[in-house]
């Protein structure tokens, strides 16, 4: 994608200045502890963090999804944004969301989103630890019928256990930042 080496460098000091924490300790939501917290949704909660967001990870969605999604809440203002940033270049790449827990009322059910069984799509996750929320979201959207083609995570801590998780499940994993680009460790 044209442009894709300034928009990483400026998600990276975009996370730097405003997402990364290291007055620790944080527990995570693994149940590890960590010295630094990525607080994502500091920069995916943002216009320009949005942007960059959007533009960089489109650029890593596999060319076989038609819709990209996960875990309500962290998987939400990464898919909006990429959704919003396909459109720009002329692709139509929908969003959806899956709930934490099904709703008895309207439509019900976990998979919220113009999306259909069938469907060839891409789980997201803003920050993954160990790959769990990204199971979750896997499972939910086998359920509903989805084809998982890939999965990716915006920042992967997980050390390598995030693509053992998703290798367990036959979808291939892939992240677009690491602790190292973020200088922590």
């Amino acid at each position: 994608m044209s442009g894709f080496p300034d928009f990483f460098s400026e998600l990276i000091s975009h996370l730097r200045e405003h997402a990364v924490r290291t007055d620790g300790p944080f527990t995570l939501r693994s149940g590890a502890v960590s010295n630094w917290y990525l607080d994502a949704r500091q920069t995916t909660f943002s216009g320009r963090g949005a942007r960059l967001v959007g533009e960089v990870v489109l650029s890593h969605i596999d060319s076989r999804s038609r819709a990209i999604g996960g875990l309500t809440m962290g998987a939400d203002p990464v898919a909006i944004a990429t959704a919003i940033a396909a459109d720009a270049h002329g692709r139509r790449l929908p969003a959806f969301s899956i709930r934490k827990e099904a709703k008895a009322h309207g439509t019900g059910g976990r998979l919220v989103g113009p999306v259909g069984a069938g469907t060839p799509v891409t789980i997201l996750e803003d920050t993954t630890s160990t790959g769990g929320a990204m199971v979750e979201a896997i499972e939910v959207a086998r359920e509903s019928g989805l084809d998982i083609v890939h999965a990716l995570a915006l920042i992967d801590r997980s050390g390598g256990s995030a693509a053992e998780r998703m290798a367990d499940l036959g979808v291939t994993f892939g992240a677009v930042i690491t602790p190292a680009d973020l200088g922590v460790e």
